[in-house]
């Protein structure tokens, strides 16, 4: 029980004493000093009550005879209990109040916070505390000058040194408080030793000795720095296997770097050295000299190797100013190198024997694969013909003096064989590769071809003595008594060898020779009854009359099938380049000269004769089966990219020149949105039409409509047109001419009126240049707009991928089509899994979703 009375009644407090009193709001452990002298009863704070008047008579009692001074936190407390008791009205606040400790009253400002890295990595300081967990760090492209003190600081304990060329290194932010117990970072029994340091990408200048005491560090990356020098303690990282120092500005190495027990890789290429003492450490002077890092008792000893680096297996050199007598060899080479590259180091400079001794030195290593000098200033003297190189494959010697004829005989102690042959693929084992001068990667294939063609050029040097090796001459008995050399066995080829040769492998070749064939014998039948005939002797065949023509006319079968109406024309090709015939250098020629006799073996003679207009339809035309062609095939005529048409009748006419034909392909004609028209005299509208020049330009797609308006499908993919040239008009008059059909198109009486045209079924449109479709999208609002049903209306099939269509207008979904190619172009909207699934009805579905 407290001896404190409870109030009987929880009435107005009374007016507050004028002597200072204790806040009713504050524990009673803070004013301990008004009851210094009170036994207190519990140790734990009451709580305060509502009403606490009846505690001043108690104050007073005590305070009476109490005569002790104040103390400076009772002092605090009690101006603290005064301004709290301040009527609520009064706004004005103290500065009392917003001291939390008395830590807050400091005048030094604190650091200003990190700013925040662009790419989203942690501060430099959270960086440095999880290393502590993960014996890793990255402190690369952060444009630091020197490596962070916050990094010895925090996991070593230490300070270090201020760097001359950081006099003042930019301070961290503060650590985050302590919060409760627990510590921040990991738990002493999880702390690993740093192995891992990376700072590239800085422009660090020098690096602080203290770093030899990361005893445990395996790879160091500070390439891309501005480090000028290293210093001596660098080289007690006994631990290290990978070092990378390239693009800096190093003019020297610590001499006892050579002497590290365990380091594989090093990489020291892009900087300024002048030497590579690899005997150094192994010096008189050096040998002397404790392998500690100083005399103290407990100092760690730094182990030492007693060859050169006797694990490095990777080492790069390259663009340094090292020669050959630079590079020491008193003491040895690395013995374990496996790809060393010196190039771009002036070698040979001042004194050839220099760099002579070096590469015999290089020589003699057993474990050497790869040796690049690419670049330097190496010639066939630096060659003495005693290196033996017993693992080589690669040596690179691209783009310096060495001749083939001096390699080859410098590398004549070489046991592998030697190859100046350069492909992509790795040597083959017991092959050394050797590159000289330009380096030409070429394919196993093509030096294959190349082989097997000496081989042939070589063969037909020495002569074939006649078609049956078995009568062939006897060979010159040789001198000196050798034994007489045996006649070479006939060479048996294969059946497709022969058929290579002689260029039937495809079946154009054939064509091409069958119609050679049937050319000779025309011309022997012509020569036979006393007509002298050019054919066959180079000259191209004259078509004046129609007793010479008659070979080339298009009915013959290579042409023209009746069985389906079809016409395919061969495709129109270049002439043989300079060396092959021809005198120039061009790529098409319209003229043929008596050159095509050198290839009249391999290419028909009918082939020649034809008219080069892509599509020669006044010779087409005069033909006795043009009334009922179906099918006009023209892949790949774009030698002479024109149309060459007769006078009559003019396109447009009641009267069409093609009247049943309904299929034609232009593939891969390169032809654009206007095409050159040249029409042929009234005389030469026969077969043997000769060429002229184009007289006007006319717009591809009209002029094709106008010609064959029966139409119901048109291949143009793979040539060059673009979206404008698919006008609302245009596609209108291919689609839905303007006369309905009312016949068959099946009639089998020629003489009978030729159907009227339907439209076209399919359009190939692949591999053009379009780019918007505009024309298509007009003709969607204007015929389909409100789900009209269009009569005529006979379009199936559109292709138009390969193009560079960057938006598919949703108008397009209303088009009454059952196949939509639209793959391969640039737009994004809709995805591809839109028409891979559901196909061109989920496509055109999508499309009209998308319609407002």
């Amino acid at each position: 029980m407290s001896r404190i009375p409870q109030p009987t009644s929880r009435g107005t407090p009374r007016k507050a004493p004028t002597t200072p009193a204790v806040s009713s709001e504050t524990p009673r452990t803070r004013t301990k000093s008004t009851f210094a002298r009170a036994p207190t009863p519990s140790k734990s704070p009451r709580k305060p009550f509502a009403d606490d008047s009846f505690l001043d008579k108690a104050k007073s009692k005590h305070e009476e005879p109490s005569s002790k001074p104040l103390t400076i936190k009772e002092a605090i407390a009690l101006k603290r209990a005064q301004a709290k008791k301040t009527p609520a009205s009064n706004n004005t606040s103290s500065p009392l109040d917003d001291f939390s400790s008395l830590a807050d009253a400091n005048p030094i400002p604190p650091p200003p916070p990190e700013d925040e890295d662009i790419l989203g990595r942690p501060p430099l300081r959270d960086t440095i505390e999880r290393a502590k967990s993960t014996g890793s760090i990255n402190l690369s492209t952060r444009s630091l000058q020197c490596i962070p003190s916050a990094l010895f600081d925090i996991h070593l304990g230490i300070t270090p040194q201020p760097l001359k060329s950081v006099p003042q290194e930019p301070p961290l932010p503060p650590a985050p408080p302590e919060t409760g117990r627990k510590r921040p970072g990991p738990a002493w029994f999880e702390i690993q030793d740093l192995e891992v340091l990376k700072a590239w990408g800085n422009d660090i200048e020098e690096i602080q000795p203290e770093i030899a005491l990361f005893g445990s560090l395996k790879t160091v990356d500070l390439h891309k720095n501005k480090i000028s020098s290293l210093p001596e303690q660098f080289a007690d990282l006994a631990a290290l296997t990978t070092l990378d120092l390239s693009h800096n500005a190093l003019t020297a190495l610590p001499p006892t770097l050579f002497s590290l027990p365990a380091l594989t890789n090093l990489n020291i290429a892009h900087n300024e050295l002048t030497a590579l003492p690899f005997s150094a450490p192994f010096s008189g002077s050096a040998v002397k000299a404790k392998p500690s890092r100083s005399t103290s008792l407990f100092a760690a000893e730094v182990p030492r190797a007693s060859t050169p680096l006797p694990k490095l297996v990777i080492l790069d050199a390259s663009h340094n100013k090292l020669t050959g007598a630079s590079i020491d060899r008193s003491a040895g080479l690395p013995v374990a190198l496996v790809t060393l590259d010196l190039s771009g180091n002036p070698l040979e400079t001042g004194n050839a024997s220099d760099a002579r001794a070096l590469f015999a030195a290089l020589g003699a290593l057993s474990r050497l694969k790869t040796l690049r000098c690419n670049g330097t200033d190496v010639s066939d003297a630096m060659f003495d013909g005693t290196a033996t190189f017993p693992n080589l494959s690669l040596l690179d010697l691209g783009s310096t003096k060495v001749t083939e004829g001096g390699a080859s005989a410098g590398l004549k102690a070489v046991k592998q064989t030697l190859s100046f042959e350069i492909t992509n693929e790795d040597p083959a084992p017991g092959t050394v590769r050797v590159i000289i001068g330009k380096k030409i990667v070429r394919e196993a294939w093509e030096l294959e071809a190349e082989r097997r063609s000496k081989a042939r050029g070589k063969t037909a040097e020495e002569g074939v003595v006649g078609l049956e090796w078995e009568n062939a001459a006897p060979v010159r008995q040789p001198k000196g008594g050798q034994a007489a050399v045996k006649a070479k066995a006939p060479v048996v080829k294969e059946a497709w060898e022969i058929e290579a040769e002689q260029g039937l492998l495809t079946e154009g070749g054939k064509r091409r020779a069958r119609a050679a064939a049937a050319a000779a014998a025309a011309a022997a039948a012509a020569a036979s009854g006393g007509d002298s005939s050019d054919l066959g002797r180079g000259a191209p065949p004259r078509q004046g009359s129609p007793t010479k023509s008659a070979g080339f006319s298009l009915a013959d079968p290579q042409y023209y099938t009746a069985r389906t109406e079809t016409l395919v024309l061969p495709a129109s090709k270049a002439p043989p380049k300079l060396g092959s015939g021809f005198g120039h250098t061009r790529a098409f020629s319209l003229a043929a000269t008596s050159t095509l006799k050198a290839t009249s073996s391999k290419s028909s003679a009918s082939d020649v004769a034809l008219p080069t207009p892509t599509l020669p339809l006044s010779l087409i035309a005069a033909q006795p089966f043009a009334a009922i062609l179906r099918v006009l095939t023209l892949t790949n005529r774009r030698l002479d990219r024109s149309f060459a048409l007769p006078p009559l009748p003019l396109p447009g006419s009641d009267a069409p020149l093609l009247p049943r034909l309904e299929e034609l392909s232009l593939e891969g004609c390169n032809l654009g949105d206007a095409v050159a028209v040249s029409f042929a005299g009234a005389a030469d509208s026969g077969a043997g039409a000769g060429l002229q020049l184009p007289s006007e330009n006319r717009p591809t797609l009209p002029l094709l409509a106008e010609l064959f308006p029966g139409l119901r499908l048109l291949n143009m993919a793979h040539n060059t047109l673009t979206g404008a040239a698919f006008t609302e008009e245009v596609l209108t008059a291919l689609i839905l001419p303007s006369h309905s059909a009312s016949s068959s198109p099946d009639a089998a009486d020629e003489n009978a009126t030729p159907p009227k045209p339907k439209g076209l079924k399919q359009l190939h449109l692949r591999g053009n240049r379009i780019a918007a479709l505009d024309g298509f999208h007009a003709l969607a609002l204007h015929l389909f707009k409100g789900n009209r049903a269009v009569p005529g209306w006979g379009l199936e099939e559109l292709d138009l991928g390969d193009n560079e269509i960057g938006k598919l207008p949703a108008e397009m979904g209303m088009l009454p089509l059952d196949v939509l190619k639209v793959d391969g172009n640039v737009f994004r909207i809709p995805a591809s899994r839109v028409w891979e699934r559901e196909g061109t009805k989920g496509l055109l579905s999508w499309l009209r979703g998308r319609m407002e």
